[in-house]
């Protein structure tokens, strides 16, 4: 299978060409968040011309203009001249006479505004796009091996930023990333760019130690800030190379041609202060300051008693002048395992899913995630162009600097995966550090995992391939014209609580038996669900664990997958009775019985008050006349016995190594990752949290009923029935 990105996509004909070109002639394209079609322009002309999608976040790209063509055909970086090295400030420049100011006008000029509005050059012959912050990284800031490279991850990555700079709605990014991939210098380098066209602000550094902290300063920030040209570097007081604060007392100015021709000096410098610094790691460093930039490094290790969250929820309102965003968070970083800090992070990460907002258009963070696979920014795989090596070529490409690449970054990628399979904390680390989905990148720690963890990655790895396949459907389910009762449809709903991989021909739906008035499911042969339930709408805290139903297929005659989940739910809708609706309508749909835990017992309540007892499953381990009378009632199974715990996580287990991971046949057909992910930190001892393996691990038995049905010990009875025996032994029987 060959590969196919996910990252980027050109959203052809995003806006009615007439729209287009209307917009575009009398210049009303506005920069940032553009309502009427969904988008964020990143255009500062009023022009406008593809719009690209980058993680769900559709962006407006400027209009080509003057686009230089480099004699490599792809980026260079310009030498500095040597004249204006020579000058260290704009006092240095003023005295200089006009003539020799006049030589260098249209130089500076041209840098303030590829500074402003960004760079077109042909990469390949092909016109690229970079953002002005991009073109200050590559063109003017030092990292640690020169002048940085320009790689086509590194100017989506630029152009996303430049997407959550623009809109107002938008706090920053959270940038899930591979190690090495640069976001330490492109902060540095920004948080400088920033700082050096702003006046009276403050620009901020946190990372996962103040050490840390101090080093990105140090190493990064101070010698990017020493190194751009006189025209573009403000005054500054202190040291040329501070440890602990950048103050900039007066910013640079645009060169203008008055100033040029007039030798106007530039006099003012009193209460222009602006400032780059760094603090320590903690929930309240920069409490109660404004930043216009918050650079926050390494967010995915911050490990006990420090909390990413914390801070968060402290450093936001740093951003803010009440609902008015004043400024941006610049987060990135890889992740540590779950209990190291990354859990935290994790949770950030998805809470700034854009697709995901509140009323007042923000995500749940206010930030906007972005992931960049491994494969796109990994070194020594990126050609001259600055493009990934994904597929291993055909003849070797060449690098920037004149290597061959005779292997793709893919092939690379899971030799090295193939490597570690007998080594799962290894692996999971290597996952982590070089991810190619999000799955790896909050790869956890093999350690107390109950299951074959090894298996259940796999299958995770996996359904990562199959991401942007039509296997999994969301939808909801609804009683037909809205009558209850009746028969049920599915109705496909990105938005919908219900993940499905098999629906049923039409003629196994809603399939029904009636039996002394009592419903019972005509589709118990093929199946059944499992369910973990809840008996209250709301909680003190306002979260409360979630509903989950699990359907599993048997092997059957039917038209029908076998040894399947076919459908996961996980979910707390507003109150218990719409789960329990949800719960009723699936177990119709798909005409299978249910098997729940009884100790919260009001779905099973909901079931037999609508005369669907018949579909609620006894407790398989005991005969009818053994069962309790709520048993007898409703069915259902306890949660509380030691030996049912036992059995629930046997038969998880036992699925696991039969139909998980790879096999003979290739790989199982388990596609409800949330699920596995689920069954990999599963705890016997703590079974609360882990809802999706409840209910899945009650349909496995539910469909495997019999292998806990109760046996009856043989007992030998010596009867009576006045019958004499006799002893035949001899020529003459004897009476015995």
């Amino acid at each position: 299978m060959s590969y196919e990105q996910t990252l980027v996509k050109t959203l052809k004909d995003y806006i009615k060409p007439k729209t287009l070109n209307k917009n575009n002639r009398y210049k009303k394209w506005d920069y940032g968040y553009n309502d009427e079609h969904d988008m964020v322009i990143i255009s500062k002309s009023g022009e406008i011309d593809q719009v690209i999608e980058i993680q769900n976040l559709k962006i407006a790209l400027p209009k080509p203009v003057n686009i230089k063509k480099f004699n490599s055909n792809t980026w260079e970086y310009t030498e500095y001249p040597k004249v204006l090295k020579r000058i260290k400030s704009v006092f240095d420049w003023e005295q200089y006479p006009i003539e020799f100011k006049e030589e260098w006008y249209d130089y500076i000029d041209n840098e303030f505004t590829r500074r402003e509005e960004g760079f077109w050059f042909y990469n390949k012959d092909v016109p690229t796009y970079v953002t002005g912050t991009h073109y200050m990284y590559l063109q003017w800031s030092k990292i640690d091996v020169g002048q940085p490279d320009f790689r086509e991850s590194n100017r989506l990555f630029y152009i996303f930023w430049e997407a959550c700079k623009a809109d107002y709605r938008s706090y920053g990014m959270c940038y899930l990333k591979n190690r090495r991939s640069g976001f330490s210098f492109m902060a540095s380098g920004e948080c400088v760019n920033m700082a050096t066209i702003s006046s009276d602000s403050r620009f901020g550094i946190l990372s996962k130690s103040g050490p840390d902290a101090k080093k990105m300063f140090t190493d990064k920030v101070v010698p990017i800030s020493v190194n751009y040209p006189f025209f573009f570097k403000p005054i500054q007081d202190g040291m040329d190379r501070p440890k602990t604060e950048l103050a900039y007392r007066v910013p640079a100015s645009k060169f203008t041609r008055k100033k040029l021709e007039t030798n106007e000096k530039l006099q003012e410098l009193d209460g222009l202060d602006t400032t780059i610094d760094w603090k320590n790691t903690g929930d309240n460093s920069y409490d109660g300051e404004k930043l216009k930039l918050l650079v926050h490094d390494e967010s995915g290790k911050w490990e006990k008693p420090n909390n990413i969250l914390n801070n968060w929820r402290v450093t936001k309102t740093t951003l803010r002048l009440g609902s008015k965003i004043i400024g941006k968070c610049m987060m990135g970083s890889t992740s540590n395992s779950l209990d190291k800090g990354g859990d935290n992070f994790k949770k950030l990460y998805y809470d700034s899913d854009v697709t995901k907002r509140n009323r007042n258009g923000q995500t749940a963070s206010g930030l906007y995630s972005l992931f960049i696979p491994m494969e796109w920014n990994y070194e020594g795989y990126i050609d001259m162009y600055g493009a990934p090596v994904f597929e291993t070529p055909d003849k070797p490409v060449l690098d920037a600097v004149g290597d061959k690449i005779r292997q793709g970054v893919i092939d690379y990628w899971q030799n090295e995966v193939e490597g570690l399979k007998n080594d799962q904390d290894s692996l999971n680390e290597f996952y982590r550090q070089f991810p190619r989905t999000e799955s790896h990148a909050f790869r956890d720690e093999a350690k107390q995992s109950l299951f074959n963890l090894t298996k259940i990655y796999e299958q995770i790895d996996y359904n990562d391939e199959l991401a942007n396949s039509s296997i999994i459907s969301k939808g909801s389910f609804q009683w037909k014209n809205g009558i209850k009762d009746t028969t049920v449809e599915f109705m496909p709903n990105k938005n919908g609580r219900f993940k499905i991989s098999w629906v049923p021909i039409f003629e196994m739906q809603n399939r029904m038996r009636l039996k002394n008035g009592v419903k019972y499911p005509a589709n118990d042969h093929i199946g059944a669900f499992g369910c973990d339930s809840y008996d209250i709408s709301g909680t003190v805290d306002g979260i409360g664990s979630n509903g989950a139903l699990h359907g599993l297929t048997k092997f059957s005659m039917e038209e029908a997958p076998s040894n399947q989940f076919f459908l996961e739910y996980v979910a707390r809708p507003q109150t218990a009775e719409i789960f329990f609706e949800d719960v009723l309508m699936a177990c119709v749909f798909y005409g299978m019985p249910i098997l729940a835990e009884n100790n919260k017992p009001r779905l099973l309540y909901h079931f037999k008050r609508r005369g669907y007892r018949g579909y609620s499953m006894n407790r398989p381990d005991k005969i009818y006349n053994k069962l309790s009378v709520t048993e007898k009632e409703i069915g259902g199974i306890p949660n509380s016995s030691v030996d049912m715990k036992q059995s629930h996580a046997a038969a998880i287990e036992s699925y696991i190594e039969k139909y998980v991971g790879q096999n003979e046949q290739g790989y199982g057909n388990m596609y409800f990752s949330r699920t596995l992910e689920d069954w990999a930190k599963f705890d016997i001892n703590n079974r609360t949290k882990f809802d999706a393996s409840i209910s899945s691990g009650l349909a496995i038995m539910a469909c495997n009923k019999n292998l806990y049905a109760p046996t009856q010990e043989r007992q030998v009875v010596n009867i009576n029935l006045g019958i004499k025996r006799y002893n035949n032994k001899g020529s003459r029987s004897k009476i015995i």
